[in-house]
Protein backbone atom coordinates (compact mmCIF):
# COMPACT_ATOMS: atom_id res chain seq x y z
CA UNK A 1 0.00 0.00 0.00
CA UNK A 2 1.41 3.50 -1.32
CA UNK A 3 1.38 6.93 0.35
CA UNK A 4 -1.51 8.64 -0.31
CA UNK A 5 -2.87 12.77 -1.01
CA UNK A 6 -6.79 11.80 0.22
CA UNK A 7 -7.46 15.56 -0.53
CA UNK A 8 -11.56 14.19 -0.49
CA UNK A 9 -10.75 13.58 3.50
CA UNK A 10 -11.29 17.18 4.18
CA UNK A 11 -14.49 17.15 3.89
CA UNK A 12 -16.34 14.02 4.72
CA UNK A 13 -17.98 13.95 7.41
CA UNK A 14 -16.21 10.51 8.65
CA UNK A 15 -12.86 12.11 8.86
CA UNK A 16 -13.77 14.98 10.20
CA UNK A 17 -15.59 12.78 13.16
CA UNK A 18 -12.44 11.07 13.21
CA UNK A 19 -10.08 14.28 13.24
CA UNK A 20 -12.30 15.60 16.59
CA UNK A 21 -12.08 11.50 18.29
CA UNK A 22 -8.17 12.63 18.25
CA UNK A 23 -8.62 15.75 19.77
CA UNK A 24 -10.91 14.89 22.02
CA UNK A 25 -8.98 11.54 23.30
CA UNK A 26 -5.52 13.71 23.27
CA UNK A 27 -7.13 16.29 25.47
CA UNK A 28 -7.84 14.30 27.76
CA UNK A 29 -4.75 11.93 27.88
CA UNK A 30 -2.96 15.22 28.53
CA UNK A 31 -4.98 16.38 31.05
CA UNK A 32 -5.18 13.27 32.91
CA UNK A 33 -1.01 12.86 32.34
CA UNK A 34 0.12 16.12 33.03
CA UNK A 35 -3.01 16.52 35.27
CA UNK A 36 -1.02 13.83 37.72
CA UNK A 37 2.32 15.19 37.62
CA UNK A 38 1.15 18.32 38.26
CA UNK A 39 -1.18 16.85 41.53
CA UNK A 40 1.14 14.46 43.10
CA UNK A 41 4.02 17.21 42.86
CA UNK A 42 1.45 19.34 44.97
CA UNK A 43 1.17 16.51 47.77
CA UNK A 44 4.82 15.25 47.05
CA UNK A 45 6.79 18.93 47.45
CA UNK A 46 7.93 18.02 43.64
CA UNK A 47 10.40 15.28 44.36
CA UNK A 48 10.14 12.19 42.45
CA UNK A 49 9.96 9.53 44.22
CA UNK A 50 9.05 5.81 43.59
CA UNK A 51 5.72 6.41 44.44
CA UNK A 52 5.08 9.31 42.45
CA UNK A 53 6.80 7.46 39.48
CA UNK A 54 4.21 4.72 39.97
CA UNK A 55 1.24 7.18 40.20
CA UNK A 56 2.67 8.88 36.70
CA UNK A 57 3.08 5.79 35.02
CA UNK A 58 -0.46 4.46 36.31
CA UNK A 59 -2.26 7.75 35.06
CA UNK A 60 -0.34 7.91 31.86
CA UNK A 61 -1.03 3.95 31.29
CA UNK A 62 -4.52 3.96 31.87
CA UNK A 63 -5.16 6.97 30.41
CA UNK A 64 -4.34 6.16 27.06
CA UNK A 65 -5.78 2.54 27.25
CA UNK A 66 -9.30 3.85 28.36
CA UNK A 67 -8.54 6.74 25.56
CA UNK A 68 -7.80 4.18 22.73
CA UNK A 69 -10.82 1.84 23.46
CA UNK A 70 -12.95 4.86 23.78
CA UNK A 71 -12.14 5.92 20.17
CA UNK A 72 -10.34 3.13 17.98
CA UNK A 73 -13.86 3.13 16.67
CA UNK A 74 -13.67 6.34 14.95
CA UNK A 75 -10.51 6.94 14.12
CA UNK A 76 -8.03 4.07 15.69
CA UNK A 77 -6.86 5.80 18.52
CA UNK A 78 -3.71 7.13 17.41
CA UNK A 79 -3.67 9.96 19.94
CA UNK A 80 -0.23 10.61 19.15
CA UNK A 81 1.63 12.72 15.87
CA UNK A 82 3.88 9.96 16.15
CA UNK A 83 1.64 7.03 15.86
CA UNK A 84 -0.20 9.03 12.87
CA UNK A 85 2.87 9.82 11.42
CA UNK A 86 4.28 6.22 11.20
CA UNK A 87 0.83 5.23 9.84
CA UNK A 88 1.18 7.41 7.01
CA UNK A 89 4.44 6.33 6.32
CA UNK A 90 3.72 2.98 5.73
CA UNK A 91 0.77 3.82 3.89
CA UNK A 92 -2.03 3.14 6.48
CA UNK A 93 -3.65 6.41 6.18
CA UNK A 94 -3.43 9.25 3.40
CA UNK A 95 -1.50 12.39 3.81
CA UNK A 96 -4.28 14.84 4.35
CA UNK A 97 -6.20 12.47 7.02
CA UNK A 98 -2.64 12.31 8.88
CA UNK A 99 -2.35 16.08 9.01
CA UNK A 100 -5.84 16.25 10.20
CA UNK A 101 -4.64 13.75 13.14
CA UNK A 102 -1.82 15.55 13.95
CA UNK A 103 -3.35 18.88 14.41
CA UNK A 104 -6.07 17.66 15.99
CA UNK A 105 -3.66 16.44 18.28
CA UNK A 106 -1.61 19.04 18.93
CA UNK A 107 -5.10 22.00 19.86
CA UNK A 108 -6.19 18.85 21.91
CA UNK A 109 -2.41 18.74 23.98
CA UNK A 110 -2.42 22.50 24.10
CA UNK A 111 -6.11 23.14 24.94
CA UNK A 112 -5.07 20.64 27.87
CA UNK A 113 -2.88 22.43 29.05
CA UNK A 114 -3.83 25.91 29.41
CA UNK A 115 -6.64 24.43 30.90
CA UNK A 116 -4.66 22.95 33.57
CA UNK A 117 -3.12 26.16 33.63
CA UNK A 118 -5.98 27.94 34.05
CA UNK A 119 -7.27 25.56 36.98
CA UNK A 120 -4.13 25.09 39.34
CA UNK A 121 -2.85 28.12 41.43
CA UNK A 122 0.15 29.47 39.54
CA UNK A 123 2.53 28.61 42.80
CA UNK A 124 1.86 25.24 42.27
CA UNK A 125 1.94 24.67 39.03
CA UNK A 126 5.43 23.97 38.29
CA UNK A 127 6.07 22.94 34.91
CA UNK A 128 2.36 21.77 34.14
CA UNK A 129 4.25 18.27 33.64
CA UNK A 130 6.58 19.59 30.87
CA UNK A 131 9.51 17.50 29.75
CA UNK A 132 12.95 17.85 30.35
CA UNK A 133 16.16 15.93 30.29
CA UNK A 134 16.78 14.36 33.83
CA UNK A 135 19.34 12.09 34.40
CA UNK A 136 20.91 12.12 30.95
CA UNK A 137 24.28 13.31 30.00
CA UNK A 138 23.09 15.57 26.81
CA UNK A 139 20.15 16.15 24.42
CA UNK A 140 21.70 13.63 22.39
CA UNK A 141 21.42 10.71 24.55
CA UNK A 142 17.66 11.80 25.33
CA UNK A 143 17.09 11.44 21.48
CA UNK A 144 17.88 7.89 21.85
CA UNK A 145 16.32 7.18 24.36
CA UNK A 146 12.90 8.50 23.12
CA UNK A 147 13.55 6.99 20.34
CA UNK A 148 13.56 3.55 22.12
CA UNK A 149 10.71 4.34 24.29
CA UNK A 150 8.58 5.08 21.14
CA UNK A 151 9.88 2.36 19.10
CA UNK A 152 8.44 -0.03 21.56
CA UNK A 153 4.71 1.60 21.78
CA UNK A 154 4.85 1.88 18.29
CA UNK A 155 5.58 -1.41 17.80
CA UNK A 156 2.56 -2.76 19.95
CA UNK A 157 0.04 -0.39 18.09
CA UNK A 158 0.86 -1.85 15.12
CA UNK A 159 0.89 -5.48 16.18
CA UNK A 160 -2.18 -4.96 17.95
CA UNK A 161 -4.06 -2.24 16.56
CA UNK A 162 -3.09 -2.09 13.27
CA UNK A 163 -2.79 -5.23 11.95
CA UNK A 164 -5.15 -7.12 10.16
CA UNK A 165 -4.64 -9.79 12.05
CA UNK A 166 -4.04 -9.01 15.39
CA UNK A 167 -6.13 -9.07 18.29
CA UNK A 168 -7.42 -5.57 18.03
CA UNK A 169 -10.56 -4.60 20.43
CA UNK A 170 -10.45 -5.21 23.75
CA UNK A 171 -6.87 -6.56 23.64
CA UNK A 172 -4.93 -3.30 21.59
CA UNK A 173 -6.02 -0.83 24.15
CA UNK A 174 -4.92 -2.91 27.75
CA UNK A 175 -1.88 -3.78 25.60
CA UNK A 176 -0.71 -0.61 24.56
CA UNK A 177 -1.82 1.02 27.87
CA UNK A 178 0.88 -1.40 29.31
CA UNK A 179 3.57 -0.66 27.03
CA UNK A 180 3.20 3.41 27.93
CA UNK A 181 2.75 2.73 31.97
CA UNK A 182 6.12 1.06 31.68
CA UNK A 183 8.01 3.36 29.55
CA UNK A 184 7.10 5.76 31.70
CA UNK A 185 8.33 3.55 34.75
CA UNK A 186 11.70 3.64 33.04
CA UNK A 187 12.05 7.01 31.10
CA UNK A 188 10.49 9.51 33.39
CA UNK A 189 13.86 9.64 35.00
CA UNK A 190 15.77 10.17 32.22
CA UNK A 191 13.44 12.14 29.85
CA UNK A 192 10.40 12.21 31.55
CA UNK A 193 8.65 9.70 28.85
CA UNK A 194 7.23 11.74 26.07
CA UNK A 195 6.74 9.65 23.07
CA UNK A 196 4.22 11.79 21.93
CA UNK A 197 5.23 15.55 20.27
CA UNK A 198 1.51 16.41 21.73
CA UNK A 199 1.78 15.16 25.13
CA UNK A 200 4.85 17.27 25.28
CA UNK A 201 3.50 20.49 23.10
CA UNK A 202 0.78 21.29 25.21
CA UNK A 203 2.58 21.88 28.50
CA UNK A 204 6.11 23.09 27.35
CA UNK A 205 3.30 26.41 25.27
CA UNK A 206 1.44 26.80 28.57
CA UNK A 207 4.74 26.98 30.62
CA UNK A 208 6.93 28.51 28.42
CA UNK A 209 9.67 25.83 28.81
CA UNK A 210 11.08 25.10 25.41
CA UNK A 211 14.30 23.40 27.11
CA UNK A 212 15.99 20.43 24.32
CA UNK A 213 12.28 20.41 23.15
CA UNK A 214 13.17 19.15 19.68
CA UNK A 215 14.25 16.11 21.73
CA UNK A 216 10.12 15.47 22.13
CA UNK A 217 9.44 15.69 18.08
CA UNK A 218 13.07 14.36 16.61
CA UNK A 219 12.82 11.06 19.06
CA UNK A 220 9.20 9.97 18.92
CA UNK A 221 8.89 10.27 15.44
CA UNK A 222 12.22 8.44 14.42
CA UNK A 223 11.04 5.97 16.23
CA UNK A 224 7.99 5.42 15.68
CA UNK A 225 8.98 4.97 11.89
CA UNK A 226 11.43 2.88 12.71
CA UNK A 227 9.10 0.35 14.42
CA UNK A 228 6.37 0.99 11.69
CA UNK A 229 9.01 0.05 8.87
CA UNK A 230 10.32 -3.16 10.84
CA UNK A 231 6.88 -4.38 11.35
CA UNK A 232 5.84 -3.60 8.00
CA UNK A 233 9.32 -4.77 6.48
CA UNK A 234 10.01 -7.97 8.38
CA UNK A 235 7.07 -9.04 9.98
CA UNK A 236 4.32 -8.94 8.24
CA UNK A 237 6.30 -9.69 4.67
CA UNK A 238 7.98 -12.35 5.78
CA UNK A 239 4.49 -13.75 7.44
CA UNK A 240 3.47 -12.96 4.30
CA UNK A 241 5.88 -15.06 2.26
CA UNK A 242 5.52 -17.98 5.00
CA UNK A 243 1.98 -18.00 3.88
CA UNK A 244 2.72 -18.14 0.58
CA UNK A 245 5.10 -20.87 0.41
CA UNK A 246 2.84 -22.89 2.80
CA UNK A 247 0.35 -22.75 0.58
Amino acid sequence: MGISLGISELTSREGQRAAIAELVATFSFVFLGAGTVVSTGMIMDGGLTPARLTAIALAHGLAIAIMVASTARFSGGHINPAVTIAAVVMGKMSITRGTMYVLAQLVGGIAAAFLLKGIIPGNLEGGLGSHALGSVDSAGIGVLVEIVLTFFLVFVVFVTAMDPKGPGLPIAPFAIGLTVMVDHLVGVPLTGASMNPARSLGPAWAAGQWADHWVYWVGPIAGGIIAAVLFQGVFRKWAGQSEGDGG
